[in-house]
């Protein structure tokens, strides 16, 4: 039996929320913490595993010690991207905490994502991430022992994409000063 969502028709006519009914919305507690905005809709995060948390924490720690000057690492904090406000695992912004006392950042120079299970919501995040002008968006994929480069985002689309593997480091001029060995990020 099809889904709900799955036809076209009634898709199309869901409701959709811009960030400020969001946020309100959130504010209120009829809409749950664990919840993003992706393109007006309300999409359910779901849960961390084991392995999703520690390449999480691994890469914080390594962005902080590398992280170039001027920059700052949110993670999985919001992003105000046009109609969506997603919370990346880890995005690297411009500025510093006060910058964004009262409000969102509204782009970021990089955005990681680690997929476990989520490698196709992931995915779909690339256009609102490249829409809103983030140059790069990493998504790590521990399971595969990969790293996926997105690159360019341009409108909806990121012209470059190549895959970054075990054995091979990943290099970030425009935010670290140091090059990511993926031997590290995905241990034997």
């Amino acid at each position: 039996m099809q889904s709900l969502l799955e036809n076209p028709v009634i898709r199309d006519a869901v409701l959709r929320l811009d960030v400020e009914q969001y946020h309100r919305l959130c504010s209120s507690g009829i809409i749950p913490e664990s919840t993003e905005l992706l393109e007006g809709v309300v999409v359910e995060k779901t849960g961390k595993s084991p392995q999703h948390t520690w390449t999480v924490a691994f890469l914080e720690e390594w962005f902080r010690r590398h992280l170039a000057t001027g920059l700052m690492l949110r993670v999985e904090q919001p992003l105000t991207l046009g109609n969506s406000e997603p919370e990346p695992d880890l995005a690297v912004v411009e500025g510093n905490r006060d910058d964004f006392r009262l409000c969102h950042p509204a782009s970021a120079l990089l955005v990681v994502e680690v997929a476990i299970t989520t490698a196709d919501m992931n995915r779909a995040k690339a256009a609102i991430y490249a829409a809103a002008g983030i140059s790069q968006f990493l998504l790590v994929q521990p399971g595969q022992k990969q790293v996926v480069v997105f690159e360019n985002g341009i409108d909806q689309n990121y012209s470059a994409k190549r895959s970054v593997s075990i054995g091979e480091s990943l290099l970030l001029p425009d935010v670290c000063d140091a090059a990511l060995q993926l031997s590290e990020l995905f241990p034997e």
